[in-house]
């Protein structure tokens, strides 16, 4: 007589999903926001254009990418994390290649303020993370750490090979080059891997065969990790303070480091350091970047995300002291690695943060409202950093000043407790151990 057998799960999506979502994010970052300044030289020796008027195009990349947060919320909660991949990045991909054949610069602010501005906004931090929070409760810290740092290789790795191609070739064949390759990584691979909800394909989050398992899995566990049995409404998470805290350490994190890759070169050469010793010191501090990306991704399975952005917001502030006292190669170097591992650290924490706060259902809408808040405090960055130096000939005062700010945020991070719960509507999963 044939033993019954017990039906299976199907096998679990996650980890193709998350490399899906690996290969849209980093071919982004790579691709587009990091790519343009390799064009710089070239195309203002071809044009006569100068460098302010091409950082008009980027500057508007920025904003549109930033600004359309709520836009971009709204259509991920419609219409799925997967399309808002597929069919911004192809604008991206039609904008890069666009690139290649310009000749004015308003053609510079269609193609990559305009068209690459909306993959930003629709295909990058928003989407990726909204399909990680779905997927990954328990993993979900390192799931994150692992994106970003696809984010921090695509940053690393594409600017050499585009410098190699308009060396060897033409700028215009780069951008060409550029256009092929993000629709290879950003559209064909987007759509073959990534799936917006396990729930969608008949799994669970995490990899549980059943509704039931999964919530005695997040009954069971281990640590102080803190997840929400509750999916927060848009509403209710703005009005807790524990948003906002987050916020503010978003806003100043971004502040900080767009600060450091605008003027730290500058900085450093004004203390008579050589081109090559700033541009390294630069390089390393992204490079460490992708380690404090992955360390966080580990440590926030086991600790509280509110106590490790104490520690890496504090590592970012030593890093800003060692920067402010570089009066020896060894401090310029001491300033790269500490500053890297807290901005990668912090990169990730907050957005795991935000998910184990408020829930899968209704993430994409809170981050979307939060976007353009962080998005301004950004881009005033380079352009406050710029004007204090004017009037003071030198970037004591702002180098000084957000160091105070970064210390003051690590401590404020202790204060960003779990919010009681104020919603009806209940998600699938309880409260883990941690903090009530």
């Amino acid at each position: 007589m044939a033993r019954p057998t017990t039906p299976t799960a199907p096998r679990f999506s996650g980890p193709l999903v998350l490399a899906g979502v690996m290969l849209a994010y980093g071919s982004i970052c790579g691709n587009v926001t990091y790519a343009f300044g390799v064009f710089l030289p070239s195309m203002s020796e071809s044009y006569g254009w100068s460098r302010s008027v091409l950082s008009g195009p980027y500057t508007l990349f920025l904003m549109i990418g930033g600004l359309l947060g709520p836009v971009a919320g709204f259509t991920i909660a419609r219409f799925g994390a997967r399309k808002n991949f597929m069919l911004a990045n192809l604008l991206a991909v039609i904008g890069l290649a666009g690139m290649s054949q310009v000749s004015a610069v308003w053609q510079v602010y269609l193609f990559f303020g305009g068209m690459c501005g909306l993959g930003l906004a629709f295909a990058e931090f928003l989407p990726a993370t909204t399909v990680i929070n779905h997927w990954f409760v328990r993993k979900r810290s390192l799931a994150l750490g692992f994106l970003f740092a696809s984010g921090g290789a695509g940053g690393f790795l594409l600017p050499p090979l585009i410098s190699a191609v308009i060396s060897g070739l033409d700028w215009r064949w780069a951008w060409a080059a550029l256009a092929g390759l993000h629709l290879l990584l950003g559209v064909i691979g987007a759509g073959l891997l990534i799936r917006n909800t396990p729930e969608e394909e008949g799994q669970f989050p995490d990899g549980h065969a059943s509704q039931e398992q999964f919530e005695e899995a997040h009954r069971n566990v281990t640590g102080h990790v803190y997840t929400t049995r509750e999916d927060w409404s848009v509403r209710d998470a703005l009005a807790t303070p524990a948003l906002w805290i987050l916020l503010t350490l978003f806003s100043v994190l971004l502040f900080t480091t767009t600060m450091l890759t605008t003027h730290q070169v500058a900085y450093l050469q004004d203390l008579h350091y050589s081109p090559m010793v700033s541009a390294t010191a630069l390089g390393l501090m992204l490079g460490m970047s992708i380690l404090g990306r992955i360390l966080s991704g580990i440590l926030g399975m086991r600790f509280t995300g509110r106590h490790l952005a104490a520690i890496f917001m504090a590592c970012l502030g030593l890093g800003l002291i060692s920067l402010l006292n570089a009066r020896d190669v060894f401090f310029v170097y001491l300033y790269s690695i500490l500053a890297g591992l807290g901005f990668g650290g912090m990169i990730v924490l907050l957005p795991h943060t935000m998910g184990a706060y408020f829930g899968r259902k209704n993430f994409s809408r809170i981050v979307g409202w939060t976007t353009p808040i962080v998005t301004l405090a950004s881009a005033a960055s380079p352009v406050l950093t710029g004007y204090l130096y004017d009037r003071s000939g030198n970037y004591f005062w702002p180098f000084a000043g957000t160091t105070a700010l970064v210390f003051l945020c690590a401590g404020l991070a202790l204060a960003a407790r779990p919010p009681r719960g104020r919603t009806k509507t209940t998600d699938s999963f309880p409260a883990s151990a941690g903090e009530p």
